[in-house]
């Protein structure tokens, strides 16, 4: 009893009740991990960046040794296992990131290299130039550890030079290379050009937050709305 109202719950809109309030929390905790996970992506690299720089030798390294850290490489880019990555956006134009293997030299192991990115151009259907450093050549980048499992609409995401997603086992069998278990996303600048604009990996955690607030917001507008369509005035 709260005065002359008394609270008297149905139970099918309970039901309901209950079932969007723990939809709306767990979609809510889901964007806070989100939110954390990435944070801590971000802590990582910066202390990463504390470290020297690592140099890449030509036999396979552990990839979570690298990971994050600055590296450097010393090789000769092998273009004609150049990929495009395919509908990424710079500054809202679309283009490609531009991935080429550099063989490391002292041996046959290869880094794969995200080089940059350039745009797309107007026709799709035909590629734009890429201009690939010739001979041996220094590179300096932060070493990534591409995702195993990606979400894919259909089976046929390689078409040619143009990739929908970058999966390294999948690159490394359709190449034939010997690869490390690592990207190396450049920083350094060679005559190639490409822009090299690399977004740091805690970038949209406040965005998930702002999400998990609108879902947390949302269970609470649900709950108050139930409690007071379930008062009764009392005689």
């Amino acid at each position: 009893m709260l005065g002359r109202w008394q609270f008297r719950p149905a139970v099918l809109p309970g039901v309901a009740a209950v079932a969007a309030i723990t939809l709306m929390l767990s979609l809510g905790n889901w964007q806070s991990r989100r939110a954390e996970e990435k944070l801590a992506l971000g802590r990582d690299l910066d202390e990463a960046a504390r470290h020297a720089v690592l140099s890449l030798p030509s036999f396979p390294v552990d990839a979570h040794a690298y990971v994050f850290r600055t590296v450097s490489a010393r090789g000769e880019y092998s273009a004609k296992h150049t990929i495009l990555l395919d509908n990424k956006v710079l500054r809202g134009s679309a283009g490609y990131q531009v991935l080429t293997p550099l063989r490391i030299a002292g041996g046959d192991m290869h880094v794969l290299v995200n080089r940059g990115w350039m745009a797309a151009g107007t026709r799709r259907d035909i590629l734009p130039r890429i201009e690939t450093p010739l001979g041996i050549v220094a590179v300096e980048g932060t070493a990534i550890v591409p995702g195993s499992y990606i979400f894919e609409l259909g089976e046929n995401t390689e078409d040619g030079m143009v990739w929908q997603n970058l999966v390294l086992e999948r690159y490394a069998k359709s190449s034939g290379l010997k690869l490390q278990p690592l990207v190396l996303q450049q920083t350094s600048e060679l005559a190639d050009g490409l822009e090299r604009v690399w977004p740091r990996p805690d970038t949209g955690a406040d965005k998930h937050r702002g999400y998990a607030f609108q879902w947390y917001a949302l269970a609470t507008v649900i709950l108050i709305a139930y409690v007071a369509l379930s008062l009764r005035r009392t005689a």
